[in-house]
């Protein structure tokens, strides 16, 4: 069918064009991908054996969709995703406030329209991308904002009195016909706005005052809400929920692999800084765990949940924390070293809700301690495990490092050293390189050194080094000569 060329309702009957409902649409699109094995939900990670088999088995039993689940777990862009399981292009009568399908007039100034001019009567194409509509639920959102309200300037303009249809204004779910319509946060909607929902979800029809209006609008309803236990939120009032066809879950990344992809794909980088900081896997873990870390801290409020922007926005300042380092040292490339982690602390303080207990603590030692913890967790991953040997122990491998720090000697990494001067530091610690080559073989040179740092701060962590905050970096020394000065 050449649209281009259907510009009435006569050709477009000529044409062959046969109407159907939205949900129709959704279902015939996601059959057609399913037998294709194509992805109608391309970008979204973690979700192929969970979240989206349930999507596609709601789709295809017409449903509206609840999709329930924490803060960051890409419910909204789910929904946005679902624009493209819709027909390129759909017939709308020209002029219509509410996309009257030329086939199924719904308002009456398209039915109007359509008895004055019959097959002459002008249409136009919708495209897919328009036929979506968002409402983010506060407590200000009114019924006439979703539903409607009589227009008096409406009214006066066409002389009309009240009580007649062509008055009305039609809020943003009328004006949704015929597409996807979303409200996100519904537990923050007022209750009583919540009720006005109930004839809409299932028979289709609207009430605005006291007009009898009875237009059975098709739109495909999907919602976004956080569990209904979330503190001080509200709740879906129970004869809603009971008129949503599919809840669905979604959930956090289960595993660092899958919040690595993530991370990479929706982190915002210039071509500038991909080309000057070079990542090392180690460090894509380490800030990958925080998330995880905190998402188990008795310092964080669980119910609020922590975004998976937590570590988004923390790739990003990790990497233009070198950058900077990498700009005042005047080094041309440089790569991320496990000091700059405490670049990651404003993306971490912003993107947690803490407990009493947390807020006496304090936002930043939290940061702190999660790092600390997703540095503990991993470490055992890489070396040999630390909380078991003692310094004394024969067997322990760190006991070349740990008796050249007992000589008296220190280290002060800092924060703003050129490469050549952190390296230097590094290898003037004795056993620290050849404690890396031995359990670390295949490490770059690059990897090498961040595992070099790697482990001073794992001592630390273990109690084996003693780490002291510097004005512009850390200083490592023996703990115990640390203890008795």
């Amino acid at each position: 069918m050449d649209i281009k060329k259907i510009k009435n309702l006569g050709q477009l009957k000529a044409a062959g064009y046969q109407s159907k409902s939205i949900k129709e649409e959704l279902r015939e699109n996601l059959i057609q991908a399913l037998r294709a094995d194509e992805n109608p939900f391309e970008g979204i990670i973690g979700y192929e054996n969970s979240v989206i088999p349930d999507l596609e088995r709601a789709i295809l039993s017409k449903h509206n969709i609840n999709l329930l689940g924490l803060r960051g777990q890409a419910k909204t862009r789910l929904a946005r995703l679902m624009v493209n399981l819709l027909d390129e292009y759909v017939p709308v009568v020209d002029g219509s406030e509410l996309n009257d399908d030329p086939l199924q007039p719904l308002s009456r100034y398209a039915r109007d329209l359509i008895a004055e001019k019959g097959d002459e009567t002008p249409i136009h194409w919708w495209h897919r991308d328009e036929r979506y509509g968002e409402k983010l639920a506060t407590p200000d959102v009114s019924v006439a904002d979703l539903i409607g309200d009589v227009d008096p300037i409406k009214a006066a303009n066409l002389k009309l009195p009240y009580s007649d249809e062509r008055t009305l204004h039609f809020g943003i779910i009328p004006r949704s016909h015929r597409a996807i319509f979303v409200i996100n946060e519904l537990p923050d909607l007022q209750a009583r706005i919540q009720v006005a929902l109930f004839n809409i979800l299932q028979e289709g029809d609207i009430q605005i005052r006291g007009f009898k209006l009875r237009l059975p609008l098709d739109i495909q309803f999907i919602f976004t809400a956080n569990p209904e236990d979330y503190t001080n939120r509200g709740s879906i009032v129970t004869p809603l929920k009971d008129r949503i066809g599919s809840q669905i879950l979604t959930h956090y990344p289960e595993s660092i692999e899958i919040s690595r992809t993530i991370t990479r794909q929706e982190a915002r980088l210039s071509k500038d800084q991909r080309d000057m900081v070079k990542m090392v896997e180690a460090a894509e873990n380490v800030l990958e765990q925080i998330g995880f870390e905190a998402r188990e801290s008795e310092f964080i409020d669980d119910k609020s949940g922590v975004s998976a922007r937590l570590s988004i926005t923390a790739f990003e300042n990790l990497i233009s924390a070198a950058e900077r380092r990498a700009l005042l040292s005047g080094d041309k490339t440089t790569t991320v070293r496990f000091i700059d982690f405490v670049g990651v602390i404003p993306a971490i303080t912003g993107k947690v809700e803490l407990v009493y207990e947390g807020e006496q603590e304090g936002a930043y030692i939290v940061a702190e301690n999660l790092i600390g913890g997703a540095l503990r967790t991993l470490f055992p991953g890489y070396f040999p495990k630390l909380d078991k040997l003692s310094r004394e122990d024969e067997r322990n491998p760190y006991s070349p490092i740990i008796n050249w720090f007992g000589e008296g000697n220190s280290v002060d990494l800092l924060g703003e050293d050129s490469d050549k001067e952190y390296r230097k530091n590094l290898d003037n610690v004795k056993g620290l390189g050849a404690l890396v080559d031995k359990y670390q073989p295949k490490a770059s040179k690059e990897e090498r050194y961040f595992y070099m740092e790697f482990v001073l701060h794992g001592l630390a962590e273990y109690s084996k080094l003693n780490k002291d905050r510097l004005e512009r970096g850390f200083n490592f020394s023996d703990l115990f000569s640390s203890m008795l000065s």
